[in-house]
Order: C-alpha cells, then structure tokens, then sequence
C-alpha cells in the first residue's frame, strides 16, 4: 500500500518537504519524484513540483507472507491466502492440496499458527489487530459442533441435577460454549482452571441437587432390619438382598461424562471433506 502527496516550493528540496508534511512523516522516511523542476522567468517563478511517497506494509499481508514462508517450510509450497479485511482485523483462508493437516488435533496447529500471524499483524499495527485463521470451513464447522455439545451438556445438567466439566479450549471456544448455554432454561456455565487447563463447567441454576438413595432398607418379607425373627434369620449368613446393597452403595457414584476420552465423537477432529 503507498501513500503519497504532492508538494510545492522554489527549490526541489523545498517542494519534498512540503509533500513530506502533508504525509506525516520525516523527510528520511519517504521517497520522492520530481514532476516539475523550478523554472525562473522574467518576471515570475515556477515553483518546483514533487510526488513524495511511502510503502506501507498492511498487517494482514504481513501475516499471509509470514504464513508462507511457515508453510513453505512444512512442504506445503502451493498453498493460497485470500484475505478479507474485517473490523480490527482480517480472516485468512487458507487453500491447496493436501492442507487439511494443518488443522490438528481440534485445531491446536490451526490456533498455533493463528497466533503466530496475529503477533506479525500487530507489530506492524500500532492497534490491535485482530487475524482469524480458516482451513476448509473448519471454524465455521467446530463452532456448530460447539453448539450443540453446550446444549447438550446443559440439558442433561438441568435433567440430571448434576454438574459437568468439559475439555480445555480457548477463550474464543469456551465463548461459544457459554453462549450455547444460555439457550437452556435452568442452566448455567462458568470457567475454572488456570491458562491452558481453563475449561467449562456447566451446571443447573440451583446449584447441584443431592442425589436420592434408590435402595430400600427393608427385608424380603418388609420387615425392618434391626430386631426380630427377621433380623436372626439375617445373621445366620449374607442374603442375595443385603449384598445387592451393599454393592450399590459402595458403587463411585457418577461424575458425568468423561469429556478427556478422545474416542468421544462430539469432542474430537472435524475432518475437512476434499
């Protein structure tokens, strides 16, 4: 990108100058083009006419020729860049054969590089400058899977009165998660955990409910344990009844979904169709 501007003055390096100020800039910092030399007449003088000018690199392209040269060394040489400036920002799209690696697992490669284009962008902008990295509609295709795992988590919160932690994910996913969660009456989320273990728990509004016990104290006959002729019978030996019970209150009670399982289809990769 180049600005420039056009100056005026009774000498060359007076006309620079000028041009220069109009830019903002020191005359050391941009090039110049003589249009018109200063001419002396009888009685007048032409002054002389300078184009003054400076290359800007924008952020975007910045990042997109970092990206290549990243690429180029992961043996990808062939791969194209199409940027859409947005605002504080631009998202870059990246296109060609056999790139789909580049995503890994749940995007941790994707992210990785993403973030290595934004430093690039915004040490050329003073600002913050905002660069979106996108492989094959990937983003596009986990956000919709992160919707419906918030609603589906906050549903079965709300069902089961229970809480549940998901995986790790960065703030822009954990984002998405919240959001998906608040379409669900009765439920909410919130993040615990420290830098890259910062993961979504989501629970019922109330808090969680205090889970009723489902075995019945009572004998085969339903007298109750504690005293007479059933209570002898059941000391001459284990019954079928107090065992069955005795394994279901020594069972872990559950703690919801085991979210780290990479087998878990909802959580893992999204492949890119070619």
């Amino acid at each position: 990108m180049t600005r420039e501007a056009i100056g005026t003055g009774e000498t060359v390096e007076l006309a620079f100058a000028n041009a220069c100020r109009e830019l903002g800039v020191e005359t050391t910092e941009a090039e110049f083009e003589i249009l018109e030399m200063p001419v002396k007449k009888f009685f007048s003088r032409k002054p002389a006419k300078v184009r003054a000018y400076i290359e800007e690199n924008k952020p975007a392209e910045e990042a997109a020729s970092y990206l290549k040269s990243v690429l180029k060394e992961m043996g990808l040489s062939n791969v194209e860049i199409q940027i859409e400036e947005e605002e504080a920002g631009a998202a870059l799209t990246l296109s060609g054969e056999d790139i789909g690696f580049i995503i890994g697992h749940r995007g941790e490669t994707l992210d990785a590089l993403q973030y290595l284009a934004s430093l690039v962008a915004n040490h050329v902008e003073d600002s913050y400058y905002r660069i979106t990295l996108d492989v094959g509609n990937y983003r596009e295709k986990r956000k919709e899977t992160l919707e419906a795992l918030g609603r589906k988590m906050a549903l079965r919160a709300v069902k089961t009165g229970r809480n549940a932690s998901l995986e790790p994910m960065n703030p822009y996913e954990r984002r998405i998660i919240h959001t998906a969660v608040q379409t669900v009456e009765g439920a909410k989320s919130w993040s615990e955990g420290e830098d890259l273990a910062r993961h979504v728990v989501i629970g019922p509004e109330g808090g969680e409910r205090v889970q009723p016990r489902r075995n019945d104290r009572r004998g085969p006959r339903g007298d109750r344990r504690g005293g007479g002729r059933g209570d002898s019978r059941d000391r001459r030996g284990p019954r079928s009844s107090r065992s069955s019970y005795q394994s279901a209150s020594q069972a872990p009670r559950s703690e919801g979904p085991k979210t780290d399982d990479p087998n878990t289809p909802i959580y893992g990769k999204i492949e890119v169709k070619k």
